[in-house]
């Protein structure tokens, strides 16, 4: 196995430069943007960090090559020169998945069992054996096909790096943590930071702005696919959680506050925050937003409902009427609020002094950042 491994991380529209940034400093290197995803060097402990680390990535990928591949021949024998049995044991499982666009090469179906044959002559070459048990670690084989040019990655993550394990249960229109993460350093939360959330759902945005503000490592509670590889030593994922443990700042001030209209909202914010281990640092409360009183020295983050998801628009709109006319921000009082709404500044009664264009699962959204 090479010394220096390529990795690729998936990430929000809109985000790759906060991704990027992460990536940066955890030692990452050669780094490549591009929409949605970013590619960097590493070596093997890299692997077991960025799935521990890093905060508004989606995966961690291992990049194990790429090639033109404008027929199912191209596709075959560019698998088959991969070196899989790097990673891949004789008794591991290989699903394959992934996606084509703007290529000759457009059935996955067909695509996918073409990698699954090249991966498996790839591997019958290797071990010497004509069947494979696929009994053991799972070890999920992605490919992209995008303009005729195929790539090939190893899933270290397993399940997606939003689920960091605290969020056993959700209101009806959770925000991804990832998402809320990258929305968290957009408004500069630190480790003195109050942050209020007024229609704080089941928590999200209040906990990631505690991980950030206290440095913990959002994938620290949590286990990943690749930990169950033979290819990969146990002790670099000890030695990356042990070192993830002391970069905890218990010395932090920060404060969450967190009010809903809905009880049952109030109730899942306080038991996310207790399994996220910040419970002491999150306050929650019943409340209506129309009563709230803006409090000078605290950032307000906040994903109202809209029309598509959870109020009929009518109704959405007139939620950011009232939003403008109580959280009135300033710079003593920045608000960061996210929104598809394409009016939203005349509703709110103010223009953002920035925006940054996001995406809320598909749904195209605008960061409205007053800080001024």
């Amino acid at each position: 196995m090479t010394e220096k491994i390529r990795y690729c991380c998936p990430c929000f529209f809109g985000l790759e430069s906060v991704l990027s940034f992460e990536i940066k400093k955890i030692g990452g290197e050669n780094l490549n943007v591009s929409d949605g995803r970013i590619s960097f060097d590493g070596d093997l402990s890299m692997m077991a960090r960025a799935n521990i680390c890093l905060s508004t990535a989606e995966r961690v990928l291992i990049e194990l090559g790429s090639f033109r591949a404008e027929s199912f021949e191209e596709l075959f024998q560019g698998v088959k020169a991969l070196p899989l049995e790097d990673y891949i044991s004789r008794l591991d499982a290989f699903p394959v998945k992934g996606y084509s666009l703007k290529s000759k090469l457009h059935s996955v179906p067909d695509c996918q069992s073409i990698i699954k044959k090249a991966a498996v002559e790839r591997l019958k070459s290797v071990y010497h054996i004509q069947r494979f048990e696929e009994t053991a670690a799972v070890h999920q084989i992605q490919f992209s096909i995008f303009k005729d040019v195929a790539t090939i990655y190893l899933d270290t993550s397993g399940l997606g790096l939003h689920k960091r394990g605290y969020r056993r249960n959700s209101n009806d229109a959770p925000i991804k943590e990832t998402l809320a993460a990258g929305i968290v350093d957009l408004a500069h939360v630190r480790t003195d930071s109050v942050v209020i959330d007024p229609m704080c759902g089941s928590g999200t945005l209040l906990i990631e702005s505690a991980y950030k503000s206290l440095r913990i490592a959002p994938g620290i509670r949590r286990s990943f696919a690749a930990e169950q590889w033979d290819s990969i030593p146990k002790d670099i994922w000890q030695k990356e959680r042990a070192n993830a443990h002391d970069s905890i700042n218990k010395e932090s001030a920060f404060r969450g506050m967190g009010t809903d209209i809905d009880e049952k909202a109030v109730g899942l914010t306080l038991k996310n925050a207790k399994f996220a281990g910040v419970g002491p640092r999150i306050s929650a409360s019943l409340a209506d937003i129309k009563n709230f009183k803006p409090i000078d020295g605290a950032t307000v983050i906040c994903n109202p409902p809209y029309g598509e998801r959870l109020l009929e628009v009518k109704q959405a709109e007139e939620l950011y009427k009232i939003m403008g006319q109580v959280l009135r921000p300033s710079k003593e009082r920045p608000c960061y609020i996210i929104s598809p709404h394409e009016e939203f500044e005349a509703l709110f009664g103010k223009k953002a002094d920035k925006r940054r264009k996001l995406y809320n699962g598909m749904i195209k959204c605008q960061l409205y950042m007053y800080y001024q």
